[in-house]
């Protein structure tokens, strides 16, 4: 028979699920919440377990982006790059099943089962320039910019395909996303100013 402060714990619990979208073991901690609540209410399925660590209302209204926020609870210093940036921007077509992540040299590529990470190493400028944070969930997400963006597909373009650059830097740019400016700054951060040169002259002619 469950004790009241077995009760009081869970409705806290369940409380503070309501007010964010996805709920993690360490948040229960700063409420001086004992975490072994989590597994009782996903046995008793007011609760579901959605990655290692991480928890949200069962049926709740998750974004499109909510693999985004997992990833964010789970690699705090990760930054969202390369396709999935795209997609956060609407830019070109890209739909990818990993969550691109750039993170810092010599930083242990992480381990998760659910969702995939395609891990990418930066440092300098090229990890801390450009970046925007967005809400998703409930979960601040670090995510490059549309500008860093693109730069950065060209950079990369042996990853990500030159076809995927292109389309990115059109598609930005028709829709108004970039400006060539910040496109011509983020080029130099990462080096590939002379690359971009000629496609940057080609949208604006």
């Amino acid at each position: 028979m469950k004790s009241h402060s077995d009760s009081t714990h869970e409705q806290a619990v369940l409380a503070l699920a309501r007010q964010r979208s996805l709920l993690r073991a360490r948040d229960l901690a700063e409420h001086q919440l004992p975490t072994v609540v989590l597994s009782r209410l996903v046995i008793a399925g007011k609760l579901e377990r959605v990655a290692r660590g991480v928890y949200s209302l069962p049926g709740s209204a998750l974004s499109e982006h909510r693999s985004l926020a997992e990833v964010a609870l789970r690699v705090p210093r990760g930054v969202v790059c390369l396709l999935s940036a795209l997609r956060v921007h609407g830019i070109g077509t890209q739909a990818p099943f990993e969550v691109w992540l750039a993170i810092p040299h010599r930083t242990p590529v992480p381990r998760l089962d659910q969702p995939a990470i395609h891990a990418v190493r930066m440092s300098g400028p090229a990890l801390t320039e450009g970046i925007d944070q967005i809400l998703v969930d409930g979960v601040e997400v670090s995510v490059f910019n549309a500008a860093k963006t693109v730069a950065d597909c060209f950079k990369y373009r042996n990853k990500i395909g030159l076809d995927v650059a292109l389309e990115a830097l059109r598609d930005g740019w028709t829709g108004r996303k970039l400006t060539m400016d910040a496109l011509w700054h983020y080029a130099t951060i990462d080096r590939v100013a002379n690359i971009m040169r000629p496609y940057l002259e080609s949208v604006t002619a």
